[in-house]
């Protein structure tokens, strides 16, 4: 393990508490996507070095294909995944109609398999399976990215419950021993054949889901009683398919959920629906999630062309044209990988792993595009843990970075195995998934 200067710990600190941004729970936990929606762990014993013989201190294979990342709560490892079947004769994937004819991407496949969608429970010290529940069975009601997973969304967990969801398959909730306490529909979700990716984010009250589609007509956001499963509120979204997680924040005392867009980014109330603010979207495909602290929001899309918006929080309203927003720049961001917000750094990762680093309230570039010394693919997104920043390739490499404002490149991890789930962190120890396998890395 590379030994940690006091800096590193300020740095993860600072960026958990700068703008008064909480982590909201325990090191030994990582409750739903990106942890804390940041991809920061504030957990300074986490190994930065290791390989497929070194390091790892348990490896479990997982059945089926899943690319949703491990979620961990109170001493268990949470991940979905899809067990597909046979082709069952006669079933086709909702028809898709982009710029007023019919479409079918090249890429899209799979929903007239037998589908198996599974919500898995590993024990986080041993890697033993403790159960594995059937949420769904059937074909999908939509086609997926060859590459791609009907399990991609990450599990949110909270206390006694686990939400998983899987698009046009439904929502569901079962409590730490696998009983399933409530399922609830979405309908049938059209996204062009590349399927579902945005995860369920948390509110006080709520399990919320973005569901935009094809060219916006029935795009909606949704809110669920986290108890009953009662649907509690539905919102009309006039944005095209987007794939990117929302981010819960509260600001100015009002817990709000950020949805990216290409025709619109919109902050709604967890509890109502209700907008609170608005701006002009992306103009581009909303993949990446957003970033923020409770004072600043950070919204990216990186095709077919590179945009990122820095926009304050606390006003109300549409706040396009407006001092609102604080800066915009066109370099840097991925078409799959989302930012990364530490510190006073913002971080931006292309699919290829080319990095850049602004200074996250003026957006003065620190570094521009900085390679990586070996060429890779990113589907990952990237890791702020122990000082230092993870960039995980497809390939399985995990290159490690000295976080800061100058590119510092310290070692490459292979693992030996394809990896598309972003990582995560718990109690000291990382968790990888892999195209096979569960591995956790640790001393």
């Amino acid at each position: 393990m590379i030994p940690l200067a006091c800096r590193s710990v300020t740095i993860l600190s600072v960026s958990l508490t700068m703008f008064g941004l909480h982590s909201g729970f325990a090191k030994s936990d990582w409750p739903q996507w990106r942890g804390n929606g940041l991809g920061v762990a504030a957990d300074a014993k986490v190994p930065l070095d290791w390989s497929a013989t070194n390091g790892v201190l348990w490896r479990t294979v997982l059945p089926g294909r899943g690319h949703s990342s491990p979620v961990i709560l109170d001493g268990r490892v949470y991940l979905t995944t899809d067990v597909e079947g046979e082709a069952i004769p006669g079933v086709k994937p909702v028809k898709h109609v982009l710029n007023d004819e019919d479409f079918k991407h090249p890429e899209a496949f799979g929903a007239d398999l037998r589908h198996e969608l599974r919500v898995l429970c590993l024990d986080v010290k041993s890697g033993k399976l403790l159960w594995n529940q059937l949420a769904y069975r059937g074909p999908a009601f939509d086609d997926r990215h060859r590459k791609g997973s009907y399990a991609s969304p990450t599990i949110a967990a909270e206390a006694d419950r686990v939400f998983a969801y899987f698009g046009s398959e439904g929502l569901y909730c079962f409590d730490t021993k696998g009983t399933l306490v409530w399922s609830n529909s979405v309908g049938g979700l059209a996204t062009l054949g590349m399927g579902a990716a945005a995860s369920p984010v948390l509110g006080v009250k709520t399990v919320i889901v973005q569901c935009d589609q094809d060219n916006g007509d029935n795009s909606f956001i949704a809110g669920f009683d986290k108890k009953t499963g009662k649907q509690l509120w539905k919102v009309a979204r006039k944005v095209s398919v987007s794939w990117a997680t929302p981010m819960v924040v509260t600001a100015s005392g009002r817990e709000q959920v950020i949805c990216s867009g290409m025709e619109k980014i919109v902050a709604y109330d967890t509890g109502t629906g209700e907008e609170i603010w608005s701006h002009e979207g992306l103009e581009n495909n909303a993949v990446p999630s957003p970033v923020a602290s409770d004072k600043i929001a950070y919204l990216v899309a990186g095709y077919p062309k590179k945009r990122v918006l820095a926009i304050t929080l606390g006003a109300k309203g549409d706040l396009t044209g407006t001092t609102n927003l604080l800066w915009k720049y066109e370099k840097g961001s991925g078409y799959v990988p989302s930012p990364l917000l530490l510190g006073n750094e913002l971080y931006l990762m292309t699919d290829s792993g080319l990095l850049s680093c602004l200074d996250a309230k003026t957006g003065e570039v620190k570094f521009d595009s900085e390679r990586l010394p070996d060429p890779a693919k990113f589907t990952a997104s990237p890791l702020a843990v122990a000082g230092h920043i993870l960039l995980t390739s497809e390939a399985g490499d995990t290159f490690v970075l000295r976080a800061g404002t100058k590119h510092e490149f310290v070692r490459k991890n292979p693992l030996g195995e394809k990896v598309f789930a972003s990582l995560a962190v718990a109690d000291g120890r990382l968790f990888i998934r892999g195209e096979t396998n569960l591995f956790c890395i640790g001393q």
